[in-house]
């Protein structure tokens, strides 16, 4: 049983370790618990995975309305957990984080069924700290999680990440044929994530003539969200050296293209950017829990292996530090190499070794 919802970051990683351990007990019986409503009941189905819903959502940080319906919620997620898992008899129970996993975990952990939760942060959320009191073990992708969890239960696996990047074999000249670039020009890859980051696709709108003055290229992520309001700017500025895009279905093309990569800093796209190894700048997004996105970059940045910009001095420090990481190649190694050895790409295989120690 697995449960892991909310955003992306959470739902792949589940995803991933059922797959992986589909791929080495292939009778095995799947059943997914996801929130009602979330993008999990979409997107766990179209991974070919059973999924049920309970009615459960988080805690609001001010005074609302929907935080008058929480107790009724938990209690009513918990009562359906119990009920679930009677139903399906587990063998173990996974989290990978997100509401659902809550009360499924904690109802698992009652009935003395084995459990499993993968931390994806640097920085985690409150579901994984109240239930790390009680659970059998927790993967984790960033050392020094002691501070928050049981250090006996701790194993540092990193986040399962997308196995053709693992894999990938592409060079920069495909590459550029794929995107109609030049091999031989200094490429800036900014990724906005799958819906865009406002503030990043904005300050990014203002550095395009200085891109085509310096003679660099730009692939441009903005999200679906975004596309419509910077579109227009590829045909504008009069340069083929710029392509934006609302998506980037080939990632392992545009990772082979660039040579700097400006993104935000969830989890998962560090975990992957670790394997690419590639300087990058992070921008983290200030609007998330407990600002883990901050603390994720933090991680990196304070062993020199990317560069950190917090949202708020975008304008003043993206242009000096775009131009100091391209103008130098000592630099650029350096970031390559750092990053790079903070690369766990064996993330689902280690994560179900730890899920059989419990079965054993």
């Amino acid at each position: 049983m697995l449960s892991g919802g909310g955003t992306g970051g959470h739902i792949y990683p589940a995803v991933s370790i059922a797959n992986e351990l589909k791929l080495r007990y292939p009778d095995s019986k799947f059943l997914f618990v996801g929130s009602k409503d979330r993008m999990e009941m979409e997107k766990v189905p179209q991974a070919g995975y059973e999924i049920k819903g309970l009615w459960i959502s988080g805690i609001q940080r001010k005074l609302t309305l929907d935080n008058l319906s929480f107790p009724f919620k938990l209690m009513s997620s918990l009562f359906n957990s119990w009920k679930l898992i009677r139903g399906f008899k587990p063998d173990v129970v996974i989290g990978t984080g997100g509401f659902a996993s809550g009360p499924l975990l904690y109802m698992a952990t009652k009935k003395g069924i084995p459990t499993l939760i993968q931390e994806q942060n640097s920085y985690p959320g409150i579901t994984n700290k109240l239930l790390s009191k009680s659970v059998n073990k927790i993967c984790t992708a960033f050392e020094g999680l002691e501070r928050f969890f049981p250090k006996n239960k701790i194993v540092l696996t990193g986040n399962p990440i997308r196995q053709d990047l693992t894999e990938s074999k592409v060079s920069k000249q495909e590459a550029s044929t794929h995107f109609d670039l030049r091999a031989e020009k200094k490429t800036i890859l900014v990724l906005g994530g799958s819906l865009g980051a406002r503030a990043v696709n904005a300050q990014v709108s203002k550095i395009l003539s200085w891109v085509k003055e310096n003679n660099y290229q730009l692939i441009w992520q903005t999200g679906k969200l975004y596309i419509d309001d910077y579109k227009h700017l590829q045909e504008e500025m009069n340069y083929d050296g710029i392509k934006i895009q609302a998506f980037l279905n080939r990632m392992d093309m545009a990772y082979a293209m660039a040579d700097v990569i400006l993104t935000r800093s969830g989890a998962g796209t560090i975990s992957e950017l670790c394997v690419v190894g590639k300087p990058t700048i992070f921008v983290p997004s200030p609007n998330v829990a407990e600002d883990h996105q901050t603390f994720n970059a933090k991680a990196l940045s304070s062993k020199d292996a990317a560069v950190l910009i917090p949202e708020k001095n975008m304008e003043e420090e993206l242009i000096p530090s775009l131009e100091k990481i391209l103008r130098d190649e000592e630099l650029i190694k350096n970031l390559s190499e750092n990053i790079n050895k903070l690369a766990l790409p064996n993330a689902s295989k280690d994560i179900v070794n730890e899920v059989e120690l419990l079965l054993k």
